[in-house]
């Protein structure tokens, strides 16, 4: 447990962040929801469209800090692909 102050106050900063990683995280996973089901449905433009929004999104997650940048750069080409094949 935390003892001196400053690193009752690290765990402070620990908490608030790891809040805040989780909401960012969470927020990238819906969106990356939503490409998933659009191109299980086949719907090449839903699917498009879904992906032209969730790809600001993960990229965001890259300055922030929750993902690194290969990482995100990889989804998006998995999906991008994926919803290229589908037309």
């Amino acid at each position: 447990m935390a003892n001196s102050p400053q690193a009752k106050k690290r765990a402070r900063q620990n908490e608030r962040r790891f809040a805040v990683n989780k909401a960012r995280r969470s927020r990238i996973r819906t969106y990356l929801r939503a490409v998933e089901e659009a191109i299980e449905s086949g719907d090449k433009d839903a699917a498009a469209a879904a992906l032209k929004a969730a790809q600001p999104e993960l990229m965001r997650g890259v300055t922030k800090g929750v993902y690194h940048k290969n990482t995100a750069a990889r989804k998006v080409s998995r999906l991008s692909s994926r919803v290229k094949a589908l037309g």
